[in-house]
């Protein structure tokens, strides 16, 4: 029995060191952070876009706490906690522009941070239109990207492209539209940002 204690000692006291020694993430300005959404518009993304990721937004650091930019009401700043919070299970996969510190070097963030602050309080958009009128998730991470820093992440897409037989799709659809479905409007959606080979993961949870 003590011989048992002794070893259950070492073992959890090597543990302990090995989980010491494992460095914490560091998140890095311009992580896209994905989410499942729990809200029924995200379920009609979901089987539009047959991906369990529906919102995205980007992180960057301010003052010595990380922050999350994303278009839910209005275009805003979410702290990360809060933005892990909302999503469903509390799930959420982080990715990284490959080369990100030669990308975003120089000019490139701050860039960003200005098209950025031109959207910031904009409403969200529920129309999904390729306007700056009104802004919806991932098309203010689209736009920051590409305006900022000259980088395209994901593929634009019709919407007529995407699954619209879904039931649940379907009457999102109606609810929206009526009868006028605008099935030539350019769309960016979260999934295709997601598989984006300019992407690598950084951390899933």
């Amino acid at each position: 029995m003590k011989y048992f204690l002794v070893v259950s000692i070492l073992v959890l006291s090597l543990f302990g060191i090995s989980q010491a020694r494992t460095p914490p993430i560091e998140f890095k300005n311009g992580d896209l952070i994905f989410q499942t959404s729990t809200s029924n518009q995200g379920s009609a993304i979901m089987y539009a876009t047959h991906s369990k990721y529906t919102h995205v937004g980007i992180i960057y650091k301010i003052g010595n706490s990380f922050h999350v930019y994303e278009a839910i009401k209005t275009v805003q700043f979410t702290p990360l906690e809060k933005y892990i919070e909302r999503g469903k299970g509390k799930h959420y996969v982080v990715k990284r522009l490959k080369e990100v510190d030669k990308i975003l070097g120089g000019e490139a963030l701050l860039g960003m941070k200005k098209v950025g602050e031109t959207l910031k309080g904009k409403n969200y958009d529920y129309y999904f239109r390729w306007s700056d009128d009104r802004i919806y998730c991932s098309e203010l991470v689209w736009k920051i990207y590409q305006r900022g820093a000259g980088v395209e992440i994901g593929k634009l897409q019709r919407l007529k492209e995407f699954d619209l037989d879904h039931p649940i799709v379907k009457n999102k659809i109606k609810e929206r539209y009526g009868e006028n479905v605008p099935l030539d409007e350019l769309v960016i959606s979260p999934a295709s940002m997601f598989i984006s080979d300019k992407l690598i993961k950084v951390v899933e949870n």
